[in-house]
């Protein structure tokens, strides 16, 4: 399938099939795609959440208003953005840096130290919508990674996500849920919208050229 044959194919599916789990390969390759998604500074300021476990689901579903394809996917994503940026996780990535590249220059040093002065001195609340933001383009990644390899997927953003980072014991790694992605297979049998046709605005009106 090319790409937009794929986004033409996906839809946020309502219904899945619980007795479908979702392949391993598959699995990785979506998480692949979220870890290589573009971020501001390169700094990936959150983490994803994979959870499979139904013991768990079944415990956060009321956190979820009880919509039923948190219990029907295969595996439930929570992408949970870093509370702040701190010197200590701007120095993480560095060091990460000098590991893969092996580099440890006076530029190196230079741009950690901008972005650290830069980061360091907002507020956490800006801090903060901004590190949700960079989640959301990993979500995007995993969503259109998961309509390639036919891997139906469902962003949920409806839920108490205070509820949830204590139930998950998000607090303690100073990250705070932001969205939600179930992945899995549609059960089409039970899908009311596996059939309708998708509906968007016409291109001239939704895009505007300025050539």
């Amino acid at each position: 399938m090319d790409i937009i044959e794929s986004l033409e194919w996906r839809y946020a599916t309502k219904k899945f099939r619980e007795d479908t789990p979702l392949e391993t390969s598959k699995l990785n390759t979506i998480l692949k795609s979220a870890n290589l998604a573009p971020t501001s500074s390169g700094l990936q300021p959150f983490n994803i959440i994979s959870i499979s476990n139904q013991e768990v689901k079944k415990k956060i579903l009321p956190i979820f208003k009880n919509q039923i394809q948190i219990l029907d996917c295969s595996h439930l994503l929570i992408f949970a953005a870093w509370d702040n940026y701190t010197k200590e996780r701007i120095n993480k990535m560095a060091n990460r840096i000098k590991e893969v590249r092996g580099e440890d220059s006076k530029l190196l040093k230079g741009y950690i130290d901008r972005i650290e002065y830069l980061y360091t001195n907002r507020s956490q609340a800006i801090n903060y919508n901004h590190a949700c933001r960079q989640a959301y383009i990993a979500l995007g990644f995993c969503m259109e990674t998961a309509a390639l390899l036919k891997v139906d997927s469902a962003p949920i953003e409806n839920f108490d996500s205070e509820q949830l980072d204590k139930a998950l014991d998000l607090h303690s790694l100073n990250i705070k849920s932001v969205v939600a992605l179930c992945l899995g297979y549609r059960n089409e049998e039970e899908d009311w919208l596996v059939n309708l046709k998708k509906v968007r605005n016409l291109e001239e009106d939704f895009i505007i050229k300025i050539d």
